[in-house]
């Protein structure tokens, strides 16, 4: 019992810590300056559901008119008593939003909430040895006191020691999870991290959701191949041939070597008419791809099918495939 005790007291003692925590991620115009996000909703928590409740409050502050009775079906895991991180990340992509798992940094989740985005969290109310996993979502940060805001369980509004806080989250990962409308960024986003985000909620069939987080990539990335390439795919399945076919075309601006875009460019092309142009797109890559580059065997097969279309067509070509200004 006496070794419990001591274990219990050290790993208490050792979220304090010595100085204050906030203030050393807090840039210099910010000192002293706190952030709450008072409008964010509260949802009250039920026995293991901080997940859905905790979900319900970040779609909610979306616009989202999702619950926590909606999401309990979709999130809770009676086996568990709980919910997983990826099942909130799916059911959030259902509800045609874009989960972003931010860095695990107290920086960048201070930075989020500077930008009027709250985040949820994992803590770990335990020990690492016997962990007691709760939701919660930060909304706000008191520089001078060092404590952190949360909506929390059956508290509205949550006071934690910044350096408790920390424990916690750092104890549970540092797992922080934002919820983004489509077409909206994080703070400081990481382009690899947030086109994955994006490919995965356009896996899920939200297409036009996807299109627009690709917009405000590209937007964001003027010169990120991969941004301009997912727009085109989001466009193209659409039916917006004539924008899929700028965005490729700006994807092998960026990169005269992206061997897919050269392959849905001429298949864009070809759906339009354009299949002589299309076929010269297909050559083009061809003739600067490696011998054993795997996309080969998918350009050849899109020519042999643009060559069989254009003699069913009786090789009629579209004026609009001449206009050498849409050439990448």
């Amino acid at each position: 019992m006496r070794a419990a005790s001591a274990l219990l007291v050290l790993a208490l003692g050792g979220c304090t810590g010595t100085g204050p925590v906030l203030s050393p991620h807090l840039p210099q115009s910010s000192q002293g300056i706190g952030v709450e996000l008072e409008d964010t909703p509260f949802l009250a928590q039920t026995e293991y559901q901080c997940g859905p409740a905790a979900l319900a409050t970040l779609l909610q502050d979306t616009g989202s008119a999702a619950t926590s009775a909606d999401l309990s079906t979709e999130v809770y895991l009676p086996a568990r008593q709980g919910s997983l991180q990826f099942e909130l990340i799916a059911a959030t992509r259902r509800h045609g939003r874009l989960p972003y798992v931010i860095a695990p940094r107290i920086s960048v989740l201070l930075e989020e909430l500077r930008t009027g985005r709250p985040v949820l969290v994992l803590q770990n109310l335990g020990l690492r040895s016997h962990p007691a996993w709760h939701y919660a979502v930060v909304i706000g940060y008191l520089p001078d006191s060092d404590e952190i805001i949360l909506r929390s369980g059956t508290t509205r509004r949550k006071l934690m020691a910044a350096a408790r806080f920390l424990s916690t989250w750092e104890n549970a990962g540092a797992w922080g999870l934002l919820v983004l409308r489509p077409g909206e960024l994080p703070a400081r986003p990481e382009p690899g991290t947030y086109l994955r985000a994006v490919a995965d909620l356009e896996s899920v069939g939200q297409i036009r959701a996807a299109g627009q987080a690709y917009a405000a990539a590209t937007a964001r990335w003027p010169a990120n191949a991969t941004a301009w390439f997912g727009l085109g795919n989001s466009q193209y399945r659409l039916g917006e041939l004539e924008d899929a076919e700028h965005s490729y075309r700006q994807a092998l601006r960026a990169n005269s070597g992206y061997l897919a875009a050269h392959n849905n460019l001429a298949m864009v092309l070809a759906e339009r008419g354009c299949h002589r142009t299309a076929l010269d797109t297909l050559d083009q890559a061809l003739e600067h791809s490696r011998p054993d580059d795997p996309l080969r065997r998918t350009l050849l097969q899109t020519r042999r099918e643009i060559l069989q279309q254009l003699s069913e067509s009786g090789g009629q070509v579209d004026p609009v495939c001449n206009d050498t200004d849409r050439q990448p």
